[in-house]
């Protein structure tokens, strides 16, 4: 299966969230590619979109191979291989500090007027464009999984076998759409996969808040 572009992909995996419509589930996007995906599906289902805020742990002298992910709390998941590949606790936490800065960032960048929607009692869905390793889904599972949700939904159109069986554990429901036995990495499965910016996501969910919040947060910045 392959997916022409993200937009492809969230239209796809809202059919097959169809049940939920009319429940008002709360979708959370994992920034920064899964938020125009998360859109897409929250308008779909007639749903409301927010962010959940996770970071991979890289590697010491590889940061583009993921050991484990944090969530803004401070939670750490460490993947199994870490211990094998010889990560040591200092370097978790070494890892851990620095990432959890780029949340901080991240967060007053991008909802900087307003608290993040809160997740208790409602169904929630939390939306990536794929899960490698599985550790980012892990962490955001996690820190949603603390606010109380009524169910907690996991939603990607595509995952490795092992990633996907490792974060079923820790929802409700997991609805994935593509589980690949030559699974290499998540942007093999779309045609088109550029990177998703900053000010992308900045507008998406200032478009995606109610008139109300949108007229005060303008007239804030005025």
């Amino acid at each position: 299966m392959m997916f022409s572009d993200r937009a492809d992909a969230a239209m796809q995996l809202s059919k097959a969230l169809e049940s939920y419509r009319g429940e008002n589930p709360l979708v959370l996007a994992i920034p920064r590619g899964a938020v125009p995906m998360g859109k897409i599906v929250a308008e779909y289902l007639n749903g409301e979109l927010d962010i959940v805020l996770v970071k991979k742990l890289g590697a010491p002298n590889n940061p583009e191979l993921a050991i484990g992910a944090v969530d803004e709390r401070g939670w750490v998941y460490v993947a199994p291989w870490a211990q094998r590949m010889g990560v040591q606790a200092e370097d978790v936490e070494r890892e851990k500090s620095q990432q959890l800065e780029v949340l901080s960032q991240r967060r007053r960048k991008y909802t900087a007027d307003h608290p993040p929607i809160s997740a208790q009692a409602r169904v929630v869905i939390i939306v990536d464009d794929g899960i490698a390793t599985g550790s980012t889904m892990a962490a955001a599972l996690h820190a949603v999984r603390a606010q109380n949700p009524r169910k907690l939904i996991c939603a990607v159109p595509v995952a490795s076998t092992e990633a996907l069986a490792m974060v079923s554990n820790l929802a409700d429901e997991t609805v994935c759409l593509h589980t690949p036995d030559d699974f290499g990495s998540v942007g093999q499965f779309y045609r088109s996969f550029p990177q998703v910016s900053d000010e992308s996501v900045i507008q998406i969910l200032e478009q995606s808040r109610p008139a109300d919040q949108r007229s005060k947060s303008s007239n804030s910045q005025r």
